[in-house]
């Protein structure tokens, strides 16, 4: 009987408290989504309430993608988001892999540095950052974005990376370099066995890229450069806001951060209780 308590329990406890998490995280979301399904006056009247046949209205979504030019913005978020996190771990693998692997004098030095980036916000640095940029010509450009993306996901990169790294057992790399395998080939030997880590670092990473608001309206406000989270601002007035315009372009910004989530899941609760349970 108490075998079957403690089973229960280890099994059915978490799975409880999870579902309980999911429901309190989601109920934001999901009020979000049906409200962008409503008319204005519905929106404020039952906020709460699922869309009837009465209340049901596309206006926000016709709005967001017709008249706001939405596409173009949903390309520029998604191509700053997809190549500014293959440059983080990327780069960030590859100098996790030297700082874990070569011993050389400073290695602690420059791996505190590196993590430095963790602790000082990188928005400190906006002035020197837009004077910076400003004299390269990338003002209004997708890639003076990737750029700052890029120097603002490699120090958690770089410190979650190493760690993980760190772990791997040197026999494995010792013993492929008997076999003949250059350092890339090693490397390319070990990315797969640190896949948790990657899956929370791209996680971690990709979120804070796809909602930022503060460097795309500094660095690329134009019209060609707007990204979604700064597109959405558009329908926010001094007097007046379009909320189901709002609504809309929130729900859809929602999709690729859920789709990505999905795809990692697995992968990123490895990585985040990776040494907690033995």
């Amino acid at each position: 009987m108490q075998k079957l308590q403690r089973t229960l329990t280890e099994s059915v406890v978490p799975h409880m408290v999870l579902l309980v998490y999911l429901v309190i995280a989601m109920f934001p979301l999901f009020l979000v989504i049906i409200n962008s399904f409503k008319t204005r006056k519905a929106i404020f009247a039952n906020p709460l309430m699922i869309p009837t046949a009465e209340t049901f209205s596309t206006e926000g979504y016709l709005t967001v993608w017709e008249r706001a030019g939405f596409p173009s913005y949903f390309a520029n978020s998604i191509t700053v988001t997809v190549v500014s996190l293959f440059l983080i771990l990327i780069v960030g693998a590859m100098a996790a892999f030297a700082l874990s692997e070569y011993p050389f004098p400073g290695n602690p030095l420059l791996g505190i540095y590196l993590a430095l980036g963790i602790m000082i916000p990188i928005r400190l640095g906006t002035v020197g950052i837009l004077r910076l940029i400003s004299s390269l010509g990338l003002v209004n450009t997708l890639t003076a974005l990737i750029l700052v993306y890029t120097a603002q996901g490699l120090p958690l990169a770089i410190f979650v990376l190493q760690s993980f790294m760190q772990r791997i057992p040197r026999e494995l790399k010792e013993a492929a370099r008997v076999d003949g395998a250059t350092e890339y080939r090693i490397f390319g030997l070990i990315l797969p066995l640190v896949r948790p880590a990657i899956a929370t670092v791209a996680v971690f990473v990709m979120i804070p890229i796809w909602n930022d608001l503060w460097f795309p309206l500094i660095l690329a406000p134009g019209e060609k450069t707007k990204t979604v989270t700064l597109g959405a601002q558009q329908f926010l007035g001094q007097f007046v806001s379009d909320w189901n315009a709002v609504l809309a372009s929130l729900s859809l910004a929602m999709i690729p951060v859920l789709i990505l989530y999905l795809i990692f899941s697995r992968q990123l609760i490895r990585g985040i209780t990776s040494g907690a349970v033995k």
